[in-house]
């Protein structure tokens, strides 16, 4: 897990076993740094956080990761936990943001995300985001968290 960004509350990291591909557009994550098992037992300061940070981040990737010639389009945002159902570990609140690339192999473009059955290891096969990705997602973080819609809240952040 390379951490992209640390906020008092969060953190923002590449996964190191991505679901999606880097050039298919890459996977990033959203996890509190005292988590709860459901979105809905954060307190609300916390919440409203996770969702400016993933709104700064989602932007960050679709622009970083065109800026490295992966023609990212979308950005989708998944709250799952559904593989820790079951498990001795419990389910922790996460964000998962999918880039969708224009010219993705695995994720056809228009579809929805389609993951293989777990059991496949399908992501064994599947790139992360690169240094020099996490590098341009960043410079674009640093950006757009000082443009006017953001500055007066990134600070309290």
């Amino acid at each position: 897990m390379v951490v992209i960004l640390e906020t008092r509350n969060f953190r923002v990291y590449a996964a190191d076993k991505p679901l999606v591909d880097r050039k298919d557009g890459g996977h990033i994550c959203i996890v509190p740094k005292h988590s709860k098992p459901h979105r809905w037992q954060l307190p609300t300061n916390l919440a409203q956080e996770m969702m400016v940070l993933s709104m700064i981040v989602g932007e960050a990737m679709k622009t970083g990761m065109n800026k490295r010639d992966v023609p990212v389009e979308r950005i989708n945002f998944q709250d799952n936990g559904n593989w820790s159902i079951g498990k001795r570990h419990r389910n922790k609140v996460h964000l998962h943001l999918f880039g969708r690339a224009r010219n993705s192999k695995n994720q056809k473009r228009g579809e929805s995300i389609n993951f293989p059955k777990r059991k496949t290891f399908f992501w064994k096969r599947l790139h992360a985001l690169d240094a020099g990705d996490i590098q341009a997602i960043l410079d674009e973080i640093n950006k757009i968290s000082k443009s006017p819609k953001y500055r007066r809240l990134w600070k309290s952040l």
